[in-house]
């Protein structure tokens, strides 16, 4: 990624984070779009150029999946050898450790990634092929569907494309929350329920480099422009603003999510209160 110090290039849009709430809330949202568009808020030198380049190789590599093809195992079969053989995109435990690995047009340029990123590249290409594909949010690892959701062939993108059978899935499931596979957990995810997986693992990344406190406060904002958000997300952000010298507005956030939660909640809301008074005393 380019160094942020460079600042914003000219000619940046400004409207992009307006275009981002609209496309959550549209009746088709565009997945590819989306999570370009959180591509955006993390590298500041991407701009339309760098957008259409990104959907023109999505395109590009539909286009190179052969015709005809039959059935989802001929689908898993099709984009398992061409994007994680001939194209090479998996990913590797390390892959946890870079942002990059979250934003797709940096997935697409470097062909490594988290296995939601990956999925979406997998989903992205499928679907511009005409293929009955969609994402599974599996618990921990988010793998990609092909068929009837009652007769699906599951497809992890991360291991380069393997098929996974009944017990492979429930293998990940009980890795990730000691718990059996429950069958809802195999239905489609939505568009939407996808970007917010993401933001979510951008925000968990954050949170382990206070450094970063620039990341997880757009990841944040850019949470709260979905059309559905826990309350507790205004706090979040209230506290990044306190963390990062922004004490007035920072105290203010915590005073209106105070008056959301008082009602249910009193000491939690007196509790963050006597927090926003502790921020404004920070001005002094």
């Amino acid at each position: 990624m380019h160094d942020k110090s460079a600042g914003r290039p000219a000619g940046r849009p400004s409207d992009w984070r307006q275009q981002f709430a609209e496309e959550a809330r549209s009746e088709r949202a565009d997945l590819a779009l989306m999570c370009l568009l959180v591509g955006a808020e993390a590298d500041p030198f991407v701009d339309e150029a760098v957008l259409d380049a990104a959907q023109i190789e999505l395109d590009r590599l539909a286009g190179m999946l052969p015709f005809g093809l039959v059935g989802p195992r001929a689908w898993a079969a099709a984009l398992a050898e061409l994007l994680g053989g001939r194209c090479g995109f998996g990913g590797s435990p390390a892959d946890y450790q870079r942002l990059e690995s979250s934003l797709l047009h940096e997935v697409l340029r470097r062909r490594r990634g988290l296995p939601i990123l990956l999925s979406v590249v997998w989903i992205e290409v499928a679907r511009r092929a005409g293929a009955p594909v969609y994402g599974v949010a599996l618990p921990g690892h988010f793998v990609v569907g092909f068929g009837d959701p009652h007769e699906q062939v599951l497809a992890d993108p991360f291991a380069g494309g393997r098929v996974l059978t009944g017990p492979d899935a429930e293998l990940l499931v009980a890795g990730a929350t000691g718990a059996p596979l429950d069958p809802s957990m195999l239905m489609p995810a939505d568009p939407v329920d996808v970007v917010v997986r993401i933001l979510n693992n951008i925000r968990a990344w954050a949170a382990v480099r206070p450094e970063r406190s620039d990341v997880a406060l757009w990841a944040v904002e850019l949470s709260l422009l979905l059309p559905s958000h826990p309350a507790r997300l205004r706090y979040e952000r209230a506290q990044l603003l306190v963390e990062r010298g922004e004490f007035a507005t920072g105290a203010a956030e915590m005073d209106a999510y105070a008056e959301v939660v008082a009602a249910v909640d009193p000491a939690t809301a007196e509790a963050v209160r006597r927090k926003a008074r502790v921020a404004r005393a920070m001005l002094n």
